[in-house]
């Protein structure tokens, strides 16, 4: 039988425990999970996608079964570079279903062959988003729990306090 390959794309900006619980759950569906990490010049992210690489190393660097790589161009361009048939979306709301939905059904037309799989986000974590723990670490507040601790001494280390 192949090797399961799925990819697990985002801006990860930063990485959140929601993001850590989406990997480890869709490390169970494949052999290989590749964490991709968008470059995309139009936002304006606070680690730069070289940090974020180096981030996520870090936290997931044990399992030999993740990878981490940045990518730019159409996400299915992507997933045909590396082997990847399954394509990993978290969905924390009903909002976040609409966008995914149009996400997947493009995919889907672009490469059919490819599929997406939406996991939902544990209870815990619904309402956190990358922008959200950036906001709140942002006016002082503690984002334990929220993030690893890799990610909040960083964000401790970029973000003045107000």
């Amino acid at each position: 039988m192949p090797e399961r390959v799925a990819l697990y794309p985002g801006s990860f900006d930063p990485l959140t425990n929601g993001h850590l619980d989406v990997l480890f759950r869709a490390r169970r569906l494949a052999d290989r999970v590749i964490v991709a990490i968008l470059e995309n010049d139009e936002k304006k992210p606070l680690f730069s996608v070289e940090e974020r690489l180096e981030m996520i190393r870090e936290i997931v660097g044990g399992d030999s079964a993740v990878s981490v790589r940045s990518f730019s161009g159409l996400l299915v361009d992507f997933a045909a570079e590396t082997g990847a048939t399954l394509l990993v979306r978290g969905l924390r709301a009903i909002s976040d279903y609409e966008y995914e939905l149009q996400m997947a059904l493009m995919n889907r037309r672009l490469a059919p062959s490819i599929e997406t799989v939406f996991l939902m986000a544990k209870e815990e974590y619904s309402y956190v988003s990358s922008r959200l723990v950036k906001e709140v670490a942002r006016l002082g507040a503690d984002v334990s729990g929220l993030v690893p601790e890799p990610v909040r001494h960083r964000l401790e280390a970029r973000l003045p306090r107000s």
